[in-house]
């Protein structure tokens, strides 16, 4: 009996969706952060948001899963490999795909609670816990939001409510040509951390974790609910999460209370922060009073923080043997003997210092100093005008205001300007000199000799036949023109002035009134008698006009081409059978062999 073997490579099925899957969960795993490797206060920030111990979780069920499709691939693959049929391979096929779907499928709320944390993540603001970093804190509806919005260009909301602000919101702003970025935590609440909120737990978390400037913000109107003695001891529930950082305190809403107006009791309460040389600005987010003031006080104190830390020694104090300069190594020469070795200058250096007059500007503190145009327009005020002919480097003084025009007669005179022109001048009259002295101009052309009379009149030949030349060229240039026809340029022939003068010639008078008259007479009825036989004269035959298809053809020949050229016009519409230019008409022609007959089987592919 022979076994019939299958070549298991051919169905791809079963190692292409396990590849699929294995590289999905692989790239769950690698994207999603591991709170190991992320910075401090991210893992502490994840911890508050998505539970530390369910995030782990979710992740170790995704690693299982991808273990037990791996080994459910292998498991399947191999059995797949020793079918007797192919029947057998379609099953075992169905079954290691449903086997794979069920384990993803237990995984789902696993699935769920990650694509809510990836999209959680997605919109949380980017901070960065090394950069230059202002934190703003306090109670809740103290001002927060608005000092950032003053300072930055967020767009934190503001409303008159407390926790309008539940995340961490972040700004950023220019201050001394570098980067700073300001984040507004949520309002905090004065009571154990075992009972603050994952709001409230934000706002510790970016206290406690990041290296920035404290701005604790106080209402010292009140109107945000807590008094400034509960506002105090907030301040004290949270200092030891600023150690080591730059405090400032601000009272916010001077606009409606300032400090001098409070009470001695309220008044003592801040002795503490005096004591303890925490600066305690006053401020109005509404007209923007200190503001300013409070940002500036508080970024200064954080640079002066910043250089004093990278100049200590790690693990050292910034005195002795920890400090920068303590641990640098500066190299001294040491004379080998008595001799003196000066410095050595070239010479060519030496020259152009003496050139540029640079070791005695250095030297001379007390030479006078050119005055510039901006300061003597200042100086002068209305009286003062530009003058910068003073400045041209001439060898003559006088010849800087002389008026020399930039156009003469039609030529720009910068185009003649030549440093040599005075030399090449007097070569030229040198050279004219030695002409006249030689006799060069004493010999003129006498007119009355042959060779004169023969050189005239040969130019006149000359001219003559350039202007017969120039008349054909303008005769033949119109050859081709279209021609004027012979009754456009020519006077009208019958006029009444001229009857008029060629009746006076023969001693006819006619004049306005009579032919009035004679118009009148003419109108009137003949009552009787028999009419006037007048002889007719011979009619004068009307002169012939020239055809159009021939006018504007000199001679036969050309309209014999004329008409040849007007036929090969005319056989595009002649080969369309058109009946003029403007035949637009599509005809509708049904030949009958096309259209008689029936539509039986097999004919109408072709009708």
């Amino acid at each position: 009996m022979s076994t019939s073997l299958y070549n298991f490579k051919k169905i791809t099925v079963v190692p292409t969706s396990v590849q699929t899957l294995h590289d999905k969960l692989t790239m769950i795993l690698t994207e999603f952060p591991k709170m190991e490797d992320v910075h401090p206060f991210y893992a502490d920030l994840m911890n508050i948001l998505y539970d530390r111990d369910h995030y782990k979780i979710a992740l170790g069920q995704m690693n299982t899963a991808r273990h037990l499709i791996d080994g459910v691939a292998r498991e399947y693959v191999r059995l797949l490999k020793y079918a007797d049929s192919l029947y057998r391979c379609k099953t075992l096929k169905r079954a290691a795909l449903g086997r794979m779907v069920k384990i993803l499928s237990r995984q789902k709320s696993s699935f769920e609670y990650l694509e809510q944390v990836r999209q959680h993540l997605s919109r949380l603001p980017s901070i960065d816990p090394n950069t230059r970093t202002l934190i703003l804190c306090g109670f809740p509806n103290v001002g927060k939001s608005s000092f950032i919005n003053k300072v930055t260009r967020a767009d934190v909301e503001v409303q008159p409510y407390a926790f309008t602000t539940k995340s961490l919101y972040v700004g950023h702003m220019d201050y001394r040509y570098l980067r700073w970025q300001v984040i507004d935590t949520p309002g905090i609440l004065d009571h154990p951390l075992e009972q603050r909120n994952t709001i409230e737990m934000q706002a510790v978390t970016a206290l406690g974790h990041l290296k920035a400037s404290i701005l604790y913000i106080m209402d010292i109107s009140e109107l945000c609910d807590h008094s400034i003695e509960q506002q105090i001891k907030l301040f004290e529930s949270i200092q030891p999460l600023f150690a080591n950082k730059p405090v400032f305190v601000g009272l916010n809403k001077i606009d409606v209370l300032r400090r001098k107006d409070l009470p001695a009791e309220t008044e003592a309460l801040f002795k503490k922060f005096e004591s303890d040389n925490i600066p305690i600005v006053e401020l109005s987010t509404l007209t923007e009073e200190g503001v300013i003031e409070l940002r500036d006080k508080a970024c200064d104190a954080l640079l002066a923080q910043r250089i004093e830390r990278k100049l200590q020694a790690k693990g050292k104090e910034a005195t002795g043997d920890g400090h920068v300069l303590g641990r640098l190594f500066v190299a001294y020469p040491e004379p080998r003997d008595n001799k003196d070795r000066a410095p050595f200058i070239p010479e060519g250096v030496l020259k152009k210092r003496a050139a540029m007059d640079l070791v005695e500007d250095a030297m001379d503190e007390e030479k006078p100093k050119r005055k510039l145009e901006r300061e003597l327009e200042l100086e002068q005020g209305r009286n003062y005008k530009l003058d910068l002919k003073k400045y041209y480097l001439l060898k003559n003084e006088d010849e800087k205001y002389d008026k020399i025009p930039e156009i003469w007669e039609g030529h720009n005179i910068a185009d003649f300007i030549d440093p040599q022109v005075v030399e090449k001048l007097k070569k030229l009259l040198e050279e004219e000199k030695r002409r006249e002295q030689a006799g060069f101009y004493d010999a003129d052309m006498d007119e009355d000799d042959d060779e004169t009379k023969r050189l005239l009149s040969l130019a006149e030949q000359i001219t003559e036949k350039e202007k017969l030349r120039r008349m054909e060229s303008q005769f033949n240039k119109g050859v081709n023109q279209p021609k004027i026809p012979r009754t456009a340029g020519r006077k009208r022939e019958r006029s009444m002035s001229r009857l008029e003068k060629e009746l006076g010639d023969l001693g006819v008078n006619i004049d306005s009134k009579r032919m009035k008259n004679l118009n009148t007479e003419q109108q009137r009825e003949h009552v009787g008698g028999k009419k006037i036989r007048v002889g007719r004269s011979p009619s004068v035959p009307v002169p012939e006009r020239t055809p159009r298809d021939v006018k504007g053809l000199p001679d036969r020949k050309i309209r014999i081409k004329a008409r040849k050229l007007a036929r090969g016009g005319l056989k595009k519409l002649g080969r369309a059978a058109r009946k003029g230019e403007g035949d637009r008409h599509v005809y509708d022609l049904k030949p009958k062999h096309l259209f008689s007959g029936k539509r039986s089987t097999g004919k109408t592919d072709r009708r």
